[in-house]
């Protein structure tokens, strides 16, 4: 019996097997149920997963690759089910008649066996649909492009700016300008379409910084762009921050573009690597201010600049429209008119010219450039879009003195120029500067708050260097931040009209300040009344009188400008101006300074510059003023033509100054008396003064306090003077001398201890000239050099002309040596007539500030003190006449060529040509 074991067992298992594969078959049609059903389950689960990626992807993510597989396997799956399911059902339907067999055991075996296997593989499918997480962080792109409209005028910068970005050696890269000048839209064309299309940088991070400042707001705006996980970065410091950025871009060449910088930022604080041309990196910013590019340590600075003339009125008429364009024929002028209004600054071309937009007649042109032209802050857009940007700068500024001084130069009329010292006299009169112990120290406050408007393009450089302006649109706001940002309208009173009327003048009785460009004043039937003003300004040669108690009541005037009139005489009044502190007469037609003026006690500034009809002064007027810091009288002599022209009464008149009247003072020719008027005020600190003759030379060369706060000396005909010794003016800024005939020898006298000749290590601070910056010489016939001129280590501008002995312009300078840098400041040197003149210097010169030279009429000078290395770095014009060039004789013809691409054109052509 023992072999039936064996045979049972494979009975069982044949029977086992058999049994189980005829399962396929008679299940069939359960099996496909199940198949359905699952299917049904696995499709839910696919659309629950696949609009949670849909969610997740419009968040800008990205589904994980395990999710994405799964959504194509079920794809997948569905179909070869659906397959087998249609398969199945034709089976079911295709057994033999009254049975439930099939008529293909085979193929139903087989399709059976398929669905059982396929309902495993959905189940399986389904468990796993049950994600956590569908999608992660989509890496960000390289550079993202931002939004830009079409751009104008930029294409210059743009390329300049690109040329920087290529250039290794530049690693920082500022952008400066005043508000609304195209500074972010420049940057924005950069990163757009340079950065973008290069290949030099792996990403550009950019990131508004505005004001305040905010390091942690900017590190979070970095990160965005940064593979930093969130453990490393969530509840870590400032400082931990800086070293997860660091080092993640230490390893990358990145752009970082910081826009609207207010104050400098730490890059090492931020984690930022410093570029440099090891890493090739670049960081580039935009600011008002120049002073924050020069803080950040940019290797190249660029101003955005306004847009030109042809530019803005292309600007200003795309905003416009060309429908509105072609509404009217006259339009298109007025639009230009308009736009000339807004000088070439692109926010307000934009804003005024979408403002226009729809105006289809030409009264309603006219109408807006009226308002435009008075009252812009009325006009759409500017009192609440343009004024209100502009302002952050001003609100910017870091003390309330500065931001007065700014306020203050909106009152001159629209593209006015002022030279900065004089802007300063003003500041100093209206009390501005009065925390500064002495007036050198109020001169340099004034100087500092002049060139930190300049970084901030708050004001602007005239055409002489020494000049200041402000942009239009600039002043515009400065004039609605000083009235109506305030509510009040009547604060500030800045007028031009050919004639003011007694009814416009009774709206100014709130007045503090007025400033007015008239022919007249309307006689008034009742007394002027100014309880409020402060500074009073008349501006522009027109008027001639004032109405008969003009002046009657001011109580707290301090300022009074009547510069430029053409009155002849002190008004009636202005004696009863007692709070007066500055007071300029400059270029008027006064004939005589009266007694009336010595009741002015508090008079600290009196200008009398320019006044060619002057001609007496009353005696004790001038001493009277006890409060009296600065005081001017120099006489320009480009003005000694108009004086001749239009009066041959001088000389007539001549007695009434001279020393024989008892009650005036000689204000030209030995005006000692005057010196000593001057001399005797205690507190007097500044002098422009002209003085004329040999007595009054002597007067002065005697008082040690004249000499001390002389700042602008003007020398003429010193009569029967062969030798002039100069004594030490530590103050003295600028020298003039002319028409001294018989002067010969000019030289400086040495400080005791001193020794003979030159030490070099005191030489700078022992100079008996330290503050001396121009030195204009003419018409001394007689005399033969200016040697003396090596003891102004800081001479700035020397101008020589009609000197017909001059041979030499620094003659023997034995024992001087190389290193004490003669002329090592000076940028402009001007000889003209001068027919024996032989040498400048016996030996060349570096000259490394010079950037003009000017040489005309000087046949007998046939070499210049110029090397190679002669201003290198500095000049930019050499102005001389053609043949006089072609005759030089140079050491080598390598220094003739350094210096002939300097030439100025001359008459269409080159000099060199």
């Amino acid at each position: 019996m023992d072999f039936c074991g064996p045979i049972l067992d494979v009975v069982t298992r044949v029977w086992d097997c058999t049994a189980k594969h005829a399962r396929y078959i008679m299940d069939l049609q359960e099996n496909m149920e199940s198949l359905k059903n699952a299917m049904e389950e696995l499709k839910n689960v696919h659309g629950d997963v696949k609009r949670r990626v849909e969610r997740e992807e419009q968040r800008q993510m990205r589904r994980t690759n395990e999710v994405d597989g799964w959504l194509h396997t079920v794809l997948a799956m569905e179909i070869q089910v659906n397959q087998i399911l249609e398969e199945g059902d034709q089976e079911i339907q295709n057994k033999c008649h009254g049975t439930c067999c099939p008529k293909n055991c085979w193929s139903s075996y087989k399709l059976g066996k398929k669905a059982s296997k396929n309902l495993g593989t959905v189940t399986e499918l389904r468990n796993k649909g049950r994600f956590e997480v569908v999608a992660d962080s989509l890496p960000q792109a390289p550079v993202d492009e931002r939004p830009m409209k079409k751009t104008v005028g930029l294409d210059l910068m743009y390329k300049d700016v690109c040329r920087c970005i290529q250039d290794e050696k530049l690693g920082i890269i500022g952008l400066y300008g005043m508000g609304g000048a195209g500074k972010t839209t420049l940057m924005t064309k950069v990163n757009n379409e340079f950065i973008k299309a290069s290949k030099d940088f792996e990403i550009a991070i950019w990131v508004v910084v505005s004001r305040p400042t905010n390091l942690g707001k900017v590190q979070e705006v970095i990160l965005n762009k940064l593979d930093i996980p969130n453990d490393r970065w969530r509840n870590r410091t400032e400082d931990e921050k800086a070293v997860e950025i660091f080092n993640v871009l230490k390893a990358k060449r990145f752009v970082l573009l910081l826009d609207d910088v207010w104050d400098q930022i730490d890059l090492q604080m931020l984690g930022v690597p410093s570029p440099n041309s090891q890493n090739k990196s670049k960081v580039i910013l935009t600011t008002r201010s120049l002073d924050v590019c020069r803080r950040m340590e940019a290797q190249r600075s660029i101003e955005v600049e306004c847009l030109t003339k042809e530019e803005a009125i292309n600007l200003f008429k795309e905003k416009v429209g060309e429908t509105t364009l072609n509404s009217h024929p006259e339009i298109p002028q007025l639009a230009e008119i308009a736009a000339e209004e807004c000088k070439g600054l692109p926010l307000a071309l934009v804003t005024i010219g979408r403002a226009m937009a729809g105006k289809n007649t030409p009264q309603e042109w006219e109408r807006a450039i009226q308002i435009l032209k008075t009252y812009p802050s009325k006009l759409s857009g500017m009192g609440d879009h343009v004024f209100p940007i502009l302002k952050f700068s001003y609100d910017n500024l870091p003390i309330d003195t500065m931001k007065a001084c700014f306020l203050y130069l909106a009152i001159f009329p629209e593209d006015h120029e002022i030279f900065s010292l004089d802007l300063i006299f003003r500041w100093i009169g209206e009390g501005f500067l009065d925390e500064c112990d002495t007036i050198d120290e109020a001169f340099n406050q004034g100087h500092d708050i002049i060139e930190h408007l300049k970084t901030a393009c708050l004001f602007q450089s005239g055409n002489d260097y020494e000049m200041v302006k402000m942009h239009d649109v600039i002043r515009d706001m400065a004039l609605w931040l000083a009235t109506a940002y305030i509510g009040n309208n009547n604060k500030v009173v800045v007028e031009e009209k050919a004639i003011v009327e007694a009814y416009q003048v009774s709206k100014w009785k709130e007045a503090q300040t007025i400033s007015l460009r008239t022919k007249r004043l309307e006689e008034f039937t009742v007394p002027w009344n100014f309880p409020n003003l402060s500074t009073l300004i008349f501006y522009g040669g027109y008027l001639k009188t004032f109405p008969s108690g003009f002046f009657h009541f001011m109580p707290i005037i301090k300022v009074l400008d009547l510069s430029g009139t053409r009155i002849t005489e002190l008004p009636i009044g202005i004696g009863k101006l007692v709070t007066l502190e500055y007071l300029n007469l400059s270029e008027t037609r006064l004939r005589k300074l009266s007694m009336e003026l010595k009741t002015l006690k508090r008079i600290r500034v009196l200008l009398l510059d320019d006044m060619c009809h002057l001609q007496m002064v009353s005696k004790e007027v001038i001493s009277n003023l006890s409060m009296m810091k600065v005081f001017a009288l120099v006489f320009n002599e480009s003005l000694k033509g108009e004086k001749a022209s239009q009066s041959s009464s001088t000389e007539k008149e001549e007695p009434k100054y001279s020393r024989e009247n008892s009650q005036a003072l000689n204000l030209w020719k030995n005006n000692d008396a005057l010196l000593e008027e001057l001399e005797g005020l205690e507190h007097i600190n500044w002098v422009c003064f002209q003085i004329e003759g040999a007595l009054s030379v002597q007067k002065f060369l005697s008082s040690q306090k004249l000499k001390n706060v002389m700042r602008n000396l003007i020398l003429r005909n010193l009569d029967g003077m062969t030798f002039l010794q100069f004594p030490r003016m530590p103050h003295l800024l600028g020298l003039t001398m002319d028409r001294c005939e018989e002067l010969q020898e000019i030289k400086v006298d040495q400080e005791k201890g001193r020794g003979q000749g030159f030490v070099a290590d005191n030489y700078i601070t022992n100079s008996n000239f330290w503050c001396l910056r121009f030195v204009r010489i003419a018409e001394l016939p007689k005399l033969l050099d200016l040697t003396w001129l090596i003891y102004v280590p800081n001479l700035e501008n020397l101008s020589v002309r009609h000197c017909e002995s001059m041979e030499e312009v620094i003659g023997d300078a034995n024992g001087v040596p190389e290193n004490l840098g003669i002329f090592s400041r000076l940028e402009d040197l001007n000889l003209e007539d001068l027919p024996n003149l032989r040498s400048i210097s016996r030996r060349a010169l570096p000259f490394p500030s010079l950037t003009e030279l000017l040489v005309r009429r000087c046949p007998n000078l046939r070499k210049l003190p110029l090397d190679s290395n002669s201003a290198r770095n500095s000049l930019k014009t050499i102005d001389v006449e053609q043949h006089w060039w072609k005759g030089l004789q140079w050491e080598d013809d390598t220094i003739r060529l350094t210096f002939t691409p300097y030439l100025r054109k001359q008459l269409g052509k080159s000099v060199h040509t």
